[in-house]
């Protein structure tokens, strides 16, 4: 992502984050009937509860914008996002889970979880300013925000500030980098290739077309395909076709039931 796409991404989230708090204090005052911002207590645990259970009520959608600060205790950090993820497995049969991450905090055996899922969690990585999101049904979010106040969270049922998060949060994933390229074939360029190869096997093209058409030996090509077959876990070609469609490395085939938005 280049350097302007990426400021252009900071400025847009240093602007929800200054909407956010000056939204929390208007609201700040009203009585619980009319309040559409609840701020809610920093502890860990209480933080962790409020997911939870807007997860479980989720009927449709759940997009996660997931961007802390790395600091000293990012080692047992990432064991609480151990515990944080595993909240994702109790959303309802049906509700599509959008992850949206940076490199850092990347987690490789969660997007590895993904490849033997039913309906997997969609999972894109993206270099962003700090921001911790939780937005379900485009109706409700758990927003954790830093400022020079401090942590702040809230819940948040206001619709202008649901919809500039669902307009960030959209903006990012549009050109965010697929976890499961990174994780399945390490880098762009073997991605693109390992497509191309997925493609063709998809398509149903010869091994001898497909060799022609990558300029490589038919006994290449068929390496290339076992080895492929075999990062992604599958027994098959089509086994093969089938996850890499889940971790949306190909479209999925005309008829197949949909896996989620992402």
């Amino acid at each position: 992502m280049s350097g302007w796409r990426e400021d252009e991404l900071e400025k847009a989230l240093l602007e929800a984050k200054a909407r956010i708090e000056s939204m929390v204090a208007l609201h700040r005052d009203r009585s619980s009937q009319e309040q559409l911002i609840t701020v809610v207590d920093n502890a860990y645990d209480v933080v962790l509860e409020t997911a939870g259970g807007l997860v479980k009520e989720a009927r449709t959608s759940i997009d996660i914008i997931h961007a802390r600060r790395p600091s000293r205790m990012d080692r047992f950090q990432r064991r609480s996002d151990q515990v944080e993820r595993g909240l994702l497995y109790g959303a309802q049969e049906g509700v599509t889970i959008r992850l949206l991450t940076t490199p850092t905090l990347l987690d490789d055996d969660f997007v590895r979880e993904q490849l033997g899922r039913e309906r997997p969690v969609a999972i894109r990585v993206a270099h962003m300013p700090p921001l911790q999101a939780l937005i379900v049904d485009d109706s409700v979010a758990l927003v954790v925000a830093e400022s020079a106040a401090g942590r702040r969270t809230s819940v948040i049922r206001v619709a202008e500030l649901l919809h500039s998060l669902r307009m960030l949060f959209e903006s990012i994933w549009k050109d965010a980098f697929r976890a499961g390229e990174r994780f399945v074939f390490g880098d762009r360029t073997r991605a693109a290739f390992a497509r191309r190869i997925l493609r063709y096997l998809q398509a149903g093209v010869t091994d001898e077309v497909a060799a022609r058409e990558l300029t490589v030996s038919v006994r290449t090509y068929r390496r290339y395909v076992a080895d492929i077959m075999s990062q992604l876990g599958a027994n098959s070609r089509f086994q093969a076709g089938v996850r890499a469609a889940e971790l949306g490395l190909l479209p999925p085939t005309p008829g197949a039931e949909p896996n989620g938005r992402g």
